[in-house]
Order: structure tokens, then C-alpha cells, then sequence
């Protein structure tokens, strides 16, 4: 078998690669047009973020069995037709973790010390120290916006610098505070008044882009430090730049910016703020970890060994992806239900599999589900494989069932969510061969088909309301594509309706929209 490595890689790496028994092909500023002349004779393709692994080369690439993707993302590579073709897709979430945090510290100190600025002031010919009077960290206060794995390294070593420790992370349970040690924020609020020194450390979601802005920046103390190491525009910038000429944001380090790369900004015209070019991963060992573990991952893939880090269906036989290809699409869909409803953190997490679906692989159809449910707070860090890994590690308990025909349906799929004193539960079909259904949401009865964007409202079970909703939407230019509406059960002045729209509303008409009198909750949940 052929290996194809069509972007640099670390030099281990390629050793890895040389040392499989498998012949190595080393291209690194190869063409689009020689990648799709060549392509068919490889097993196995490498790459970094250039060459676009499109529906095209796939197409080509007619003895292709897995490609490799030498960093985090895969947004070069056309999952769903790798997925199609059975061609299993890998990356290397981990490899750069200690990197991202020792940086993230490195700028912590530089934000309380002006250690780059005092340099700077020597080599341009000055000496002087007043004017980099600094402050030290310990007996501070810092704040971390997310808990995850980089967030948590970032905990561990700052207890070693004597501070007080403060996170927020809603999709974090209890547990998983107190084994990290670290105090628990109820809101994002409540951290930003307490901290002497913040840093962000989550996914780039609709939910988490330009999370801190002038409102945020606001409630903090004044002379507050925060840094960015994780995603670029988590802050919003220009309410940045105005903090920072204000005063009440000391100073503040950002190795990551809304737009890369990014050579002129305000930002850059203050002497407070500190900007260093992406290099969180740009370590010796980041850059090892990533060619080795990328080099490791195509090589056991391509000898049938376990892959870790497969983010499609390394699980499956390319025979079997039709059959249950369904199935896993209604997993996703089920499991991405929650997040967007609800905001407490899981505890357990039930799948049941009623009828003919649980003659299937049902654990991969769990591992959609659970894909599903942590893809709009984590977004490319969770993929098939890792899915139940990732649900441990945040101290979500997985149970899978089997029971027989429920109801109407010869095959259905009940998904329970716990948190807290609730469960809450979501519960799909398949129509025909491929035709995904939502049939109830926590105990709401539906029959809809997902569409990209809908509106899940809830609302006073009183004459009028359809109208009511309708005539705002037609007011802001949505159109409506289907309803549904459902009574509650429980509470006969309750009801819910589900809305397919034709766009994705924006903050101000979601506003509008709540505005509507006898509406008690509007949440946008996009497919």
C-alpha cells in the first residue's frame, strides 16, 4: 500500500511513516492538478490544511482509504463524501494541548510584567523602569471561560502561582469542578465582576463568538488583564481597543484575531497590548506530537488497527454506511436537540432503540447521538470515535437499551437526558429508507422532517397564537416553511409549536419575536 503526503509534516513523522512497511510518497508543494493525476494510486493521503480533499479528489482517488489531517480541524476535507465512499478521515486533536496552555501562561505573565514592551524599550536605545511598574499574579484572581482540556491544564499550573482559581463553563457538571479544583461561576456574570486576570479557552461557536464585548468589559474591575490563546474573535475586538485605551482593560495578549492573518489593526497602535502571529501550536513538540500521531493514525488504519482519532466512521464496513447511514443522521439530530434547548449541565444520558432499529450497530448510532449533543459547545473537538471518551472525561454517564416496538412506530429512538432533577427527552424515527422524523420533544408529540432552522416556541395554549407568531415573522421577512403545533400534556395552558424558517433569524428579530405577547420561550435550533 501507497501513503501520500502532500503537505510538510514533522520530520518524526515521516519516520514513523518510513519505519510502517508501506511505501512513502513525500510531495509537499505538490499541485492541485498532479494531486488529482496521481491520487488513484494511493491507500493513504497526509495533509495539512491546502490541498482541499473535495468531492472531486475523492472521486479520483480510487484505492483511498483513509486521510490523514496533520492539525484540529478538517474543514479542508469533504466529510460526507469520505463518509459515502468509506474512506475514514483522521486529525490530531490532542497533540497540541501543553503547547496552547504553557503559552497561555506565557502571556499571562507578559500582560502583568510588560515584558515584551520593556524589551522593545532597551533595544530601541532606552533605559528606564518606571514606566513598566508591574504586578504579580499571586493572590490574584483568574478567570477561565471554559474548563475543557487546555482550560484545565491552564488551572492546574496556576495553582502553583498561588491564585484563586474561577471558571465558567455551563456544559461542565459539578463533579468535574471539584476534581479540577477549581471554584465554580453560576454565570458568566459572576466571574467577570470577581477577576483580577481573565483567559478564554473555548470552541468558536455562534454561542461563544464575541462573548466578552463592551457590555462584559463593563462589569469587569478596572485594570483588568485578559488573554486569547484559544479561537479568534471570543473577544469582541473593538470593544477591546476601547477598553484598552480607557484603562479599565490594563493590558491584554491575543495570539489568535477574528481575521488571519491580520497586519494592521487598532489593536496594534496600543502599547498595552500584546499580539503574537497563531503560534500556539508552534512548538517542537506540538509539531512532533502532530506528525507522529498523523503518521500513527494512517498507518493503523490502513492495517486494520484501532484509530483513535477518526472523526467519520472508522467503525464501519463501507457496505454497511447505507444501511445505518439513516440512523445516524436521526442520532445527530436527536442528540443536538439539547444544547440548544436547555443549558444545565448532563449527568447521564439514555438511549433506548425501540423496534427494528436496535437489530443494528446501535452503539455507532449512540456515538451520533452523543456526537450530537456535545457538537454545538464543542464543534470539531467530538467525532464518532471519541464521542464516548469525551462524555466520560466531562463525567456524563452513557446507558444504551434495546425494548421492543413502541407505540406507532416499528422502529423508534428515545433519547433521555439528565440534569439535575429533570430528564429531558427527544425521541425520532426514520420514514421510509432515509427520511428522518422528530416525534416529541420532552414530552411535546411532533411528526416533522428537520430543516436547517427552526424555532421551538413555547407559548399559552390560547386561540390566536398561530396568528400572533405568523404576523411577526411575515413582519421581519421570515418565511414560514412548516408548523406544527402541540398542547402540552401537563399543563392545558401550555402549548409548543415548532416552526421550520427560511433563514436564520438575527439577535434583533429573535427579540421580536419574544416580544409577542403569551410567548414564554423562543430557542433557534439549527440542523
Amino acid at each position: 500500500m501507497k501513503i501520500l503526503v502532500a503537505e510538510k509534516i514533522n520530520q518524526r513523522g515521516i519516520d514513523v511513516l518510513n519505519g510502517s512497511g508501506l511505501e512513502i510518497v513525500y510531495d509537499k508543494e505538490i499541485s492541485r492538478e498532479k494531486l488529482l493525476s496521481i491520487i488513484g494510486e494511493f491507500d493513504g493521503l497526509i495533509v495539512r490544511s491546502q490541498p482541499i480533499v473535495d468531492k472531486q479528489l475523492l472521486e479520483a482517488a480510487t484505492r483511498l482509504k483513509v486521510v490523514g489531517r496533520a492539525g484540529n480541524g478538517v474543514d479542508n476535507i469533504d466529510m460526507e463524501a469520505a463518509t459515502d465512499r468509506g474512506i475514514i478521515v483522521v486529525n490530531t486533536p490532542d497533540s497540541n494541548s501543553v503547547s496552547a496552555c504553557e503559552l497561555t501562561i506565557g502571556l499571562l505573565i507578559s500582560v502583568c510584567r510588560n515584558i515584551p514592551q520593556a524589551n522593545n524599550s532597551i533595544k530601541s536605545g532606552e533605559w528606564g523602569r518606571s514606566r513598566f511598574q508591574g504586578h504579580e499574579l499571586s493572590g490574584k484572581t483568574l478567570g477561565i471561560i471554559g474548563l475543557g482540556r487546555i482550560g484545565n491544564l491552564v488551572a492546574k499550573r496556576m495553582r502553583a502561582f498561588d491564585m484563586d482559581i474561577i471558571a465558567y463553563d455551563p456544559y461542565i457538571t459539578d463533579e468535574r469542578f471539584r476534581q479540577a479544583n477549581v471554584r465554580k461561576a453560576v454565570s458568566l456574570e459572576e466571574l467577570l465582576r470577581e477577576v483580577d486576570y481573565l483567559t478564554i479557552h473555548t470552541p468558536k461557536t455562534p454561542e461563544t463568538i464575541g462573548m466578552v464585548g463592551a457590555e462584559q468589559f463593563a462589569m469587569m474591575k478596572d485594570g483588568v488583564r485578559v488573554v486569547n490563546c484559544a479561537r479568534g474573535g471570543l473577544y469582541d475586538e473593538a470593544a477591546l481597543a476601547d477598553a484598552l485605551r480607557s484603562g479599565k482593560v490594563a493590558a491584554a495578549a491575543c495570539d489568535v484575531l477574528a481575521k488571519e492573518p491580520c497586519l494592521d489593526s487598532p489593536l496594534y497602535e496600543l502599547d498595552n497590548f500584546i499580539v503574537t502571529p497563531h503560534i500556539g501550536a508552534t512548538t517542537d513538540e506540538a509539531q512532533e506530537n502532530v506528525g507522529i500521531t498523523v503518521a500513527d493514525e494512517v498507518v493503523n488504519a490502513l492495517k486494520g488497527e484501532i484509530v483513535a482519532n477518526a472523526v467519520n466512521l472508522p467503525i464501519l464496513k463501507a457496505e454497511d454506511v447505507n444501511v445505518i447511514k439513516p440512523y445516524l443522521r436521526l442520532g445527530e439530530l436527536l442528540g443536538k436537540l439539547y444544547h440548544q434547548l436547555q443549558k444545565k449541565p448532563i449527568e447521564r444520558v439514555t438511549v433506548e432503540y425501540c423496534g427494528t432499529v436496535g437489530e443494528l450497530d446501535t452503539d455507532v448510532i449512540t456515538r451520533a447521538v452523543l456526537r450530537g449533543l456535545f457538537e454545538p459547545i464543542l464543534k470539531e473537538q467530538i467525532n464518532y470515535v471519541n464521542a464516548r471518551r469525551v462524555a466520560e472525561g466531562r463525567g456524563v454517564k452513557v446507558i444504551e437499551s434495546k425494548e421492543k416496538p413502541s407505540g406507532h412506530f416499528p422502529s423508534l429512538v428515545r433519547v433521555r437526558v439528565s440534569a439535575g432533577e429533570r430528564i429531558y427527552q427527544y425521541c425520532g424515527t426514520i420514514f421510509g429508507n432515509d427520511d428522518p422524523r422528530i416525534v416529541e420533544i420532552d414530552g411535546f408529540r411532533f411528526d416533522f422532517r428537520p430543516e436547517p432552522y427552526m424555532l421551538v416556541v413555547e407559548n399559552a395554549d390560547r386561540p390566536g397564537m398561530i396568528g400572533r407568531i405568523g404576523m411577526v415573522l411575515g413582519e421581519q421577512n421570515i418565511n414560514i416553511s412548516a408548523m406544527q403545533v402541540c398542547p402540552s400534556k401537563r399543563d392545558d395552558k401550555l402549548a409548543m409549536m415548532t416552526i421550520g424558517v427560511s433563514q436564520k433569524p438575527t439577535d434583533e428579530q429573535m427579540k421580536a419575536i419574544e416580544s409577542v405577547s403569551d410567548i414564554y420561550k423562543v430557542r433557534l435550533v439549527e440542523f
